[in-house]
C-alpha cells in the first residue's frame, strides 16, 4: 500500500509564488504521502491574456519551479507530479508537467490536447505520456483536457500504467445540483474503463474572474471515489488516501470479463 495525495492550491499570474505549493507538499508529506500531485500550471497561473504573459511565465527544466520540486522530492522522500509553463529548447512555450523522484526529473510531459484559448499561448505536445516505473508503481502523467480523450487514456493503460496523475485546471461550469461536475464523472469513467487509478489535482482561487470546480479527486481502479471532490466553493485542500497500485494490473471485470482481453480490435480499425 502507498499513500497518494492530490493538492488543490491557488496561483496568481505574475507573482511566481511558490508558497502554496511548498505548504501543500509539506502537509501531504506529513500525512505520509508517497506520491503528491499538484495542479496544471501550478505556480504561474492559467488565465493568461496574451502570449507574452505566458512566455514571461515560462521556465526551462533548470528553472526555479522544477529546481524546487527536485529539492522537495529529495528532502521529503516523495514522488511529485506538477504542472508548469515550460520554455522548450526549441524556443516554444508548452503547457507541461514533470514527474520528479528522488531529486531527479523522471519524465516531462507536454499537454497534447489544448483547451479554449490555450493554442494562443502554448504549442501542443506531440508525444504520448510515458509510463514511468517508480518506487511506488507505474505512473503516467497527462494534463487536464487530455483525460477526456478515451484513446489517450487507453494508450497509457495499454502501456502498463497503474496510476494516471493529472494536473488540471477545471473552470467552473455550473451544473445541475446534486450532479457531480461532468469532468469528475469523466475522470471516474476513465479509471473504471481502464482499471487504472486516476489522481486529479485541480486549482482553487478566483483568477481574473474565473472560478474553478475544485474537483481534485482520487479514483480507484474501479472508478469509485477514494477521496474528493470537495463540495461547495473551491478551496485549498490536500486529499490523501491509501491504495495498492498493483491491483490496477488485474484487468478483470468480474469472473467472466476482462477490459483488455474483451476488446474487439478487428472491429475498431475503421476509426
Amino acid at each position: 500500500m502507498v499513500v497518494v495525495a492530490a493538492c488543490q492550491i491557488p496561483a496568481s499570474i505574475g507573482t511566481n509564488d511558490h508558497g502554496p505549493l511548498v505548504a501543500a507538499v509539506r502537509e501531504a508529506a506529513g500525512r505520509g504521502a508517497d506520491l503528491v500531485v499538484l495542479p496544471e500550471l501550478a505556480v504561474c497561473g492559467y488565465v493568461f491574456h496574451t502570449a507574452a504573459e505566458a512566455r514571461a511565465a515560462a521556465q526551462d527544466l533548470d528553472g526555479p519551479t522544477v529546481t524546487l520540486l527536485k529539492s522537495l522530492s529529495r528532502d521529503l522522500g516523495v514522488v511529485l507530479v506538477c504542472g508548469f509553463a515550460e520554455l522548450g529548447e526549441d524556443g516554444e512555450v508548452y503547457n507541461a508537467a514533470v514527474l520528479v523522484e528522488d531529486g531527479s526529473v523522471r519524465t516531462r510531459y507536454r499537454k497534447a490536447h489544448l483547451w479554449g484559448r490555450e493554442p494562443e499561448f502554448f504549442r501542443a505536445g506531440d508525444q504520448p505520456p510515458a509510463v514511468v516505473e517508480t518506487a511506488i508503481g507505474r505512473i503516467a502523467v497527462m494534463i487536464c483536457y487530455d483525460l477526456e480523450f478515451p484513446e489517450w487514456v487507453r494508450l497509457t493503460a495499454c502501456a502498463g500504467a497503474d496510476l494516471i496523475a493529472v494536473p488540471a485546471n477545471w473552470p467552473l461550469d455550473h451544473h445541475p445540483v446534486p450532479d457531480r461536475a461532468i469532468e469528475v464523472v469523466k475522470a471516474q469513467a476513465a479509471a473504471a474503463t481502464n482499471r487504472t487509478y486516476v489522481v486529479v489535482a485541480d486549482r482553487c482561487g478566483r483568477a481574473r474572474g474565473v472560478d474553478w470546480i475544485g474537483g481534485s479527486l482520487i479514483a480507484a481502479d474501479t472508478g469509485h471515489l477514494l477521496a474528493g471532490p470537495a463540495t461547495g466553493v473551491a478551496a485549498p485542500a490536500v486529499l490523501t488516501c491509501h491504495l495498492d497500485p498493483a491491483t490496477a494490473r488485474d484487468k478483470s471485470a468480474g469472473p467472466h470479463n476482462d477490459v483488455m482481453d474483451d476488446r474487439r480490435l478487428e472491429l475498431y480499425q475503421q476509426f
